[in-house]
């Protein structure tokens, strides 16, 4: 059942003997007077259904416990240790003095129960209802969003050491395939990872392959036959995914395999951690890992919103969730990893404008005409270029100038192709056009260069001094848990600079 705290003080309490040491403002003044109003039991009772049984931590010392964590950078022991020998935490929690703390697993226990509930981000949605109930970003319509690439907590595996550890892992799950006979000279009950051959020669590798290959899909095939629970199902399809993503038949009538020279499009790299995927924030800068995503607020520097991604999302596509929630138009900041034209679609199908920094334009002949040089006729359907000549836009959107290339004099500086100058303009090309058109006014750049610039000191902050630069847990769902958490601990550090406190049974800012 669920521990609530209890009102009443105790002579040993920390805070009648060192209330005088805690600093104004502080997260740990703010946390010693209003934990229980901030943490309140109604948003943790479904943790703990049961109306019986032994009584857990109190809600309110363990959430302020994860958000004092979070702040400090700690593990978990780490933490404890700090429950257990820190005034400022003993008052920040309400324990008395000689309070010695409890398990460090409790916290794991609790965040397991988050993660597996309806509402896994609820840390972050209690501080939104206190930055709603101030009023902070009510009637600020602006929102900038940004993402970040976060290393994973396992180590990348290589197609062998994939292949054998998910072959053990469906053999573990599945007892009946652990009698099924496999025929690979590698002793899976052995400790080894990997054959013992030589990588350097290319047979070796390919014969070492074609037989996990071979055993993988032995056991694949043994497990058709059975009724598997969604743990066995998902070992069984772990498996066939990792034997199938890194191979090539090279031999159709012996069934020879080999390392396929490629790498595929949505490649696990860890059967541990079967959500994380290789990441690329930019050409040069890349790990695997995750993406978290944020929306923020530039002029308070509140997180309006969180979502979390694999490390192969593109930002784009996050932007919806980042702005489902918003009940009314705002102003879009972003970078190019945001400039495509569906969202910009999107965006001004749902009344809210873009400032987005548009991808520099690619141009067939370098110092030559781009697209932009091409004029439109949307009414009359024809497009015109740099020379005078006008064509017909096809129904599929294409215009070709085919015709008017031949002996044209600025052919050089247009086209390489044989053929002539062939222009797409289609829905996406001409929102594309619009928006570099709109992001080249100068009071458009100063605008997105006032605002934009937020988004990225926050998330590099979030990374340093919230020790968020690496997930801790395995998987999408756990580690988006925690990511909103590290953003709540953010909006609650903004909220007290703004002089956050309770009056009237109301949260209100001094500032305000």
């Amino acid at each position: 059942m669920l521990g609530r705290e209890k009102i009443q003080a105790e002579l040993t309490d920390t805070e009648a003997f060192c209330a005088k040491l805690l600093k104004p403002g502080s997260v740990y003044e703010f946390l010693a007077n209003h934990r229980r109003e901030l943490f309140a039991d109604e948003h943790f009772v479904d943790l703990y259904p049961s109306g019986t049984g032994r009584p857990s931590i109190p809600a309110s010392r363990v959430a302020s416990i994860m958000v004092l964590q979070i702040l400090e950078g700690l593990s978990d022991r780490e933490a404890m240790e700090q429950v257990r020998s820190n005034l400022y935490w003993k008052m920040a929690l309400g324990v008395p003095l000689d309070y010695e703390g409890f398990s460090p697993n409790v916290l794991t226990l609790w965040r397991n129960r988050i993660a597996a509930s309806e509402a896994p981000n609820r840390i972050f949605d209690i501080v939104a209802q206190v930055v709603e109930a101030t009023g902070l970003i009510r009637s600020r319509n602006k929102r900038a969003l940004d993402s970040t690439v976060l290393a994973d907590a396992v180590a990348t595996q290589d197609t062998f050491t994939q292949i054998i550890a998910q072959i053990r892992r469906v053999r573990r799950a599945i007892p009946a395939l652990s009698k099924v006979e496999l025929t690979a000279s590698f002793d899976y009950g052995s400790k080894d990872r990997k054959p013992d051959i030589d990588y350097s020669d290319e047979n070796q590798r390919s014969r070492a392959v074609t037989e996990l290959i071979g055993d993988a899909n032995a056991l694949i095939k043994a497990g058709e036959g059975l009724s598997l629970d969604q743990s066995g199902q998902e070992a069984i399809g772990l498996l066939a995914l990792v034997a199938g993503q890194d191979v090539e038949i090279v031999d159709e009538v012996t069934g020879r395999f080999a390392i396929a020279k490629k790498v595929a499009r949505d490649r696990v790299v860890s059967v541990v951690d079967p959500a994380s995927r290789h990441a690329h924030k930019s050409r040069r800068s890349y790990l695997d890992g995750y993406k978290g995503h944020i929306s923020v607020e530039p002029d308070t520097e509140v997180v309006a919103k969180t979502a979390f991604t694999k490390g192969n999302e593109p930002d784009a596509a996050s932007a919806k969730a980042l702005l489902e929630e918003e009940q009314e138009p705002v102003i879009v900041y972003g970078d190019t990893g945001y400039s495509s034209a569906q969202l910009r679609g999107d965006l001004q199908r749902g009344g809210h404008s873009a400032v987005i920094k548009c991808h520099p334009l690619s141009m067939a002949v370098p110092g030559g005409f781009s697209v932009d040089d091409f004029e439109v006729d949307e009414e009359a359907g024809v497009l015109t270029c740099p020379a005078g000549n006008t064509t017909a836009i096809s129904a599929k959107g294409r215009a070709s100038f085919e015709r008017h290339c031949t002996g044209c004099p600025l052919r050089e500086r247009c086209t390489r192709s044989k053929r002539g100058r062939v222009v797409k303009v289609d829905s996406g090309s001409l929102i594309n056009r619009s928006a570099r058109r709109h992001f080249a006014d100068p009071a458009v750049r100063a605008d997105y260069n006032a605002n934009r610039p937020t988004v990225e000191r926050i998330h590099a902050q979030m990374k340093r001094k919230l020790n968020s630069s690496k997930v801790r847990y395995r998987g999408i769902v756990k580690n988006a848990m925690y990511y909103s958490a590290i953003a709540a601990a953010w909006n609650l550090r903004v909220l007290l600079r703004n002089g956050l406190t309770r009056h009237g049974g109301q949260w209100v800012l001094a500032s305000g």
